[in-house]
């Protein structure tokens, strides 16, 4: 099933690392890929990170020879340009979050100016307070479209414990507006196209490989990739085409060593 992939896409957080830890056998086996002359690239729901920022991390963990990584921020500033055009934003998040809306050319709104916004970006946000729930909601249920990295309810860290996700402040903000979000991130098919044309493969020749099934199997089924769930713990069948139970798991059926 893997054995003649060229390309391989990986999840990060809950499958390549946990917080800032590598998961068991995932060094050797993504090193093991990338010197078969395999295509290795990285794709991340994170709503606080930076491709470089990835990049960094990766190196620091051994990985050196990291190239292709991606993150919504890359493109979230640039999807809110080609549907609406230059924007008055309110953003609701990490200060890279406001990078990026506002190297995109739009105009950043302060939390007491929120009914001037015309869309409303919400991430992760570590330091959420009530006003600023309140100002991304009323901004929203006013008819500001509602855009955001994720949905993923939980951000994983270190011992398997988590943190409240991106998903979990977007559902309070789309509950009390009465409105959907438009998601940048997985599972919609932006991010997993771009990593394709990076690595130079196509979607049949390339397996995604991640956590979540909600978020890495349903976005990679999305493109035609083939999937990969990683499971310590097991998953029912069907969950995705291919579970594995751990990265030497994955090195043996995708042929590598």
């Amino acid at each position: 099933m893997l054995a003649d992939c060229r390309g391989f896409v990986f999840d990060l957080d809950g499958c390549v690392w946990q917080g800032d830890a590598l998961n068991p056998g995932a060094a050797e086996t993504l090193t093991a890929l990338h010197r078969a002359g395999r295509g290795v690239a990285f794709l991340t729901n994170n709503s606080r990170a930076r491709s470089q920022d990835v990049r960094t991390k990766l190196r620091r963990l051994g990985l050196e020879w990291a190239e292709h990584t991606l993150t919504p921020l890359e493109i979230l500033g640039q999807v809110i340009a080609e549907r609406f055009g230059p924007s008055r934003v309110l953003v609701i998040g990490a200060p890279e979050l406001e990078a990026v809306v506002a190297a995109a050319g739009h105009q950043l709104v302060s939390v007491a100016d929120f009914r001037k916004a015309t869309v409303v970006a919400v991430g992760n946000d570590f330091d959420l307070s009530y006003e600023r729930l309140g100002a991304a909601a009323r901004a929203a249920a006013a008819g500001a479209p509602l855009v955001t990295p994720n949905v993923d309810t939980r951000l994983p860290i270190e011992n398997g414990d988590f943190l409240p996700g991106c998903g979990a402040i977007v559902a309070a903000v789309s509950a009390a507006a009465g409105v959907a979000p438009i998601v940048v991130g997985k599972p919609e098919p932006p991010l997993f196209r771009i990593a394709l044309e990076r690595l130079g493969v196509a979607a049949a020749q390339a397996a995604m490989v991640g956590d979540s099934v909600e978020s890495d199997v349903a976005g990679g089924r999305r493109v035609g990739m083939r999937t990969v769930l990683y499971a310590p713990a097991g998953a029912a069948p069907g969950a995705a085409d291919v579970v594995v139970r751990s990265f030497a798991e994955l090195a043996r059926l995708a042929g590598v060593r």
